[in-house]
């Protein structure tokens, strides 16, 4: 893992997530200077969460997508626009909450916690199902941080009832879509084939 971590990037799309990492790097500085310690902290939490993708050699569409998604939405805590533009926490939710759960699934995959969908009848919805309760799971650490930070860091990080079951229901909607796409998110059309062809010759 370490070895792909730090290999060139190939192809146009690999350039491009390398480059929302540094744009994560860049961001921490910026953040830090101009709004504080803990908005440079936040920033450095993304870059570590937006190496993974790389580190697990998923397809460049998911790297860009989630290092995207990642930077939006710490950028939108700096700048209040959770606060300003309330509408704006339902997409982040749903899609963060979901390439997140895909992300932790594919990670649980990869080190054996959990089985390779394709050695199963239908990987398509084992994954979606065990992604979505993931995102679930993800989406009561995240208000569960949300409660600690508005009681101990920041009162001005929004908690409530409705907010968190909003939260919570988003969340999991973008992790049951997001659970469809982990196949493809994490094997390459060749690998998948290779699957296909090895469960055949076991039946």
């Amino acid at each position: 893992m370490i070895r792909t971590l730090l290999r060139a990037p190939v192809g146009p799309a690999e350039v491009i997530a390398d480059l929302l990492r540094v744009v994560a790097v860049v961001s921490t500085i910026v953040a830090g200077f101009g709004w504080g310690l803990l908005s440079g902290l936040s920033f450095v939490s993304a870059f570590a969460v937006m190496l993974v993708p790389r580190l697990l050699h998923l397809r460049p569409a998911f790297d860009i997508a989630f290092g995207a998604l990642i930077l939006a939405s710490t950028w939108s805590s700096v700048l209040n626009i959770y606060i300003t533009t309330r509408w704006w926490d339902i997409p982040m939710h749903f899609a963060t909450n979901g390439l997140s759960a895909a992300l932790v699934y594919i990670m649980l995959v990869r080190i054996r916690v959990l089985g390779d969908p394709w050695t199963l009848p239908h990987p398509a919805l084992s994954a979606a199902l065990v992604t979505t309760a993931i995102g679930f799971s993800i989406g009561v650490f995240w208000e569960l941080f949300e409660w600690f930070g508005h009681n101990y860091i920041d009162h001005g990080i929004l908690v409530g009832y409705d907010d968190s079951l909003g939260d919570l229901l988003w969340g999991g909607l973008g992790s049951l879509l997001a659970g469809f796409g982990v196949p493809y998110f994490m094997a390459e059309p060749s690998a998948r084939a290779g699957h296909r062809v090895a469960a055949g010759t076991a039946e």
